[in-house]
């Protein structure tokens, strides 16, 4: 029940983050500046990557940030068979090869059950409002098809290339 409600705070928080971020400059284009995050061309070498033993440990590189997206970034570990499900429209498909959101905050599960974390996720807003939209959507009852066709219809125009998620 706290983490819904932490959730829903941080999508207030993430939509804020789009509306200043990601709002539309009228002096280059009628189109909203959401197609490429301002730092995407940086991920290909800037994202951190760090190990930790276990999802329940986060990554050092969170220390700086909100707690907002601490709090989405355990989220995410704990929603993974829903987000590798959902695409990511921030284009980072094209620039750092993710196949889902979920590849925006967690590079890899091993068998060991250590996380190797990426920060991607937390210079992208996109990222954010996409897995918090998701798993907020999940909680209140919604299957992954419904939610992957709203994800979809909601960031068709003005976003960039999905990435290459199947259902």
């Amino acid at each position: 029940m706290k983490l819904n409600i932490l959730l829903k705070r941080v999508s207030l928080i993430s939509l804020s983050l789009i509306a200043v971020g990601c709002a539309q400059d009228t002096t280059k284009s009628s189109t909203p500046n959401h197609s490429k995050e301002a730092d995407h061309a940086k991920h290909l070498s800037g994202d951190k990557i760090e190990e930790t033993s276990s999802s329940v440990i986060l990554p050092t590189f969170l220390k700086t940030q909100p707690e907002d997206v601490r709090n989405v970034y355990q989220a995410v570990s704990k929603n993974r068979k829903l987000l590798e499900k959902m695409p990511c429209y921030c284009g980072c498909g094209e620039t750092v090869n993710h196949k889902n959101n979920y590849d925006c905050f967690i590079e890899e599960n091993t068998t060991d059950g250590s996380v190797k974390w990426t920060s991607h996720g937390t210079t992208c807003s996109t990222c954010l409002e996409i897995a918090v939209k998701s798993i907020l959507k999940q909680r209140d009852g919604e299957s992954i098809k419904d939610i992957r066709s709203e994800i979809d219809s909601s960031y068709k125009d003005g976003y960039s290339k999905p990435t290459p998620t199947p259902l």
